[in-house]
């Protein structure tokens, strides 16, 4: 039996993809800061859900992270889905720090952790959910998208480093578009191509069975990415 470790499992797209590796037979460990929702998910399969809270932002990842392990018996996969992302027209510093605490700081902790582990045990696949919005600025949310810029680049360069050491240490960045969550909730009607959780983890699955390097939830997001690449600033300056 396979083992993974999800950060960010209470809700979205992460308690999603813990649902869908329960459904291909993983025991799981999941973390988040809302115990209750951590449960509900326990509460479908006791046997193979380990419940652990905590909030990654805080500097005590190492210690809980091994301490999960030490309970599943073993690690194959470790998923990211931690994250925040706050409108700040105003540039409040104190706004801009806790975006970057949990996106940057509980990201890097948690990810260099992965990797250690993954370099001694030989092998390993370290996920995170990222965002299409790693590709672009954002005058409204500066520090979501240069935060997610900063997954994006970082995971590269452990995947440069897992090649380069010749160990098979798989590293794929997700890259949702809109995707009906809770941070969506009273703007979904304003967006297009809005995925259900349901179809995202579906597709995050597949992309994780496939050992992807960059995913982008759902595919058509792709054209987004093409249109950020080729168009003037001063006309995307008018979207972000």
């Amino acid at each position: 039996m396979k083992k993974a470790i999800i950060i960010g499992a209470s809700s979205g797209i992460g308690k999603g993809i813990a649902l869908e590796l329960l459904k291909k037979n993983y025991k799981i460990a999941i973390s988040a800061r809302r115990k209750e929702r951590l449960d509900e998910i326990k509460s479908l399969n006791p046997d193979n859900v380990i419940v652990k809270v905590f909030d990654s932002s805080t500097e005590k990842n190492d210690s809980l992270l091994s301490e999960l392990v030490k309970n599943l018996g073993g690690l194959d996969l470790l998923i990211y889905s931690s994250g925040i992302g706050i409108l700040n027209k105003k540039l409040d510093y104190q706004i801009e720090k806790k975006v970057n605490n949990l996106n940057v700081s509980g990201f890097t902790q948690v990810v260099d952790w992965g990797f250690n582990y993954f370099l001694k045990q030989k092998h390993g696949h370290i996920v995170n959910i990222s965002s299409i919005a790693s590709e672009i600025g954002n005058g409204i949310a500066p520090s979501y998208n240069a935060s997610k810029a900063y997954q994006a680049n970082y995971l590269q360069g452990l995947r440069f480093k897992a090649i380069r050491k010749k160990i098979p240490i798989h590293l794929t960045d997700v890259r949702p578009g809109f995707v009906d969550t809770e941070i969506l909730q009273g703007n979904k009607d304003n967006l297009f191509w809005v995925a259900t959780v349901e179809k995202a983890c579906s597709q995050i699955m597949k992309g994780i069975e496939s050992k992807k390097n960059v995913l982008y939830i759902t595919k058509r997001w792709k054209i987004i990415s093409l249109l950020i690449k080729i168009l003037p600033e001063r006309i995307l300056s008018r979207f972000f």
